[in-house]
């Protein structure tokens, strides 16, 4: 068994298997995410505190379209089988961009499911999450990065029911700057004369009077933080506004939210946002609202 504080993991994700009554803890655990990708593991529990693993979940073969940067995994029940939308740098042109893996069961293995990243093959993009909408029709929201665009982008793009394409042109929903809270960032690896924004992290949620609330991360001071905004029209495409203050500001950030065995709401985010001392944070939140 291993406990929070020994595990060095980034962008936490949490299924809950109420028939288990399991906890599945996924998320970016390669000791140096910013290098060479080992792939993805699982620790599996029943507290939220003691662990059991790391157990693989996902290892590539050599043909894989990605060396570097595995990031951010996140696994859906969908149709019957398992879904993971998970970042890589692609080899053909060196951007990031979000491909969707598959497997029947939550302990995997998760193998290839796109042809590669559905994300735009010319930007850079990260941090794919699914929602499905009133009419079932499922849709991928990511980032698109600041690294290229300078004010950060969330996009929103529907996708084909299999899952396996977008299905349309993406959509921009905000940038970075339009909320009241973020402040310039200049990251240490990428030095630049003018002032960044950054948008990390997205995560979609339905809170009790059926608002739709989008979770997602920036920098506030040079903090890593979470904010939250909320689409007027209840649609994905918005339009959103914006909380004008985070809801986290410790350094910690790209959260998102599930219901423990208790049914309390739980927050999971990593903190500190400094590279090797990240460890799953679980925070018991009040109902969310904008």
């Amino acid at each position: 068994m291993v406990k929070n504080h020994e595990i060095q993991i980034r962008d936490p994700f949490v299924y809950p298997e109420p028939e288990k009554k399991k906890y599945y803890l996924f998320g970016s655990t390669d000791p140096d995410i910013w290098g060479k990708g080992t792939g993805f593991d699982v620790y599996i529990g029943k507290d939220l505190e003691n662990w059991e693993g790391p157990f693989p979940v996902f290892r590539p073969e050599t043909s894989f379209f990605s060396e570097d940067n595995f990031w951010a995994p996140e696994v859906y029940r969908y149709n019957g089988d398992y879904y993971m939308f998970a970042t890589f740098l692609r080899k053909d042109n060196n951007k990031r961009g979000t491909a969707v893996l598959k497997s029947s069961h939550l302990q995997g293995p998760f193998l290839p499911h796109s042809d590669g990243p559905i994300t735009p093959a010319s930007w850079f993009s990260l941090d794919g999450t699914l929602y499905v909408d009133e009419k079932e029709k499922p849709w991928m929201v990511f980032c698109h990065e600041w690294v290229q665009v300078g004010d950060g982008e969330i996009c929103a793009v529907p996708m084909t029911r299999d899952l396996k394409e977008i299905d349309g042109e993406p959509e921009l929903l905000f940038r970075a700057s339009e909320a009241p809270w973020p402040t310039p960032f200049q990251h240490p690896r990428h030095k630049t004369s003018v002032s960044n924004y950054v948008t990390d992290g997205p995560f979609l949620y339905k809170n009790t009077n059926d608002d739709l609330l989008l979770l997602w991360s920036s920098f506030r001071e040079n903090a890593y933080a979470l904010g939250i905004s909320k689409s007027i029209s209840g649609h994905i495409t918005g339009p959103w506004e914006h909380r004008p203050q985070p809801v986290y500001t410790n350094d910690g950030g790209h959260g998102m939210l599930f219901r423990d065995f208790e049914n309390n709401l739980r927050l999971a985010l990593h903190a500190p946002n400094t590279t090797p001392n990240e460890r799953p944070i679980f925070v018991q939140v009040n109902e969310l609202k904008v």
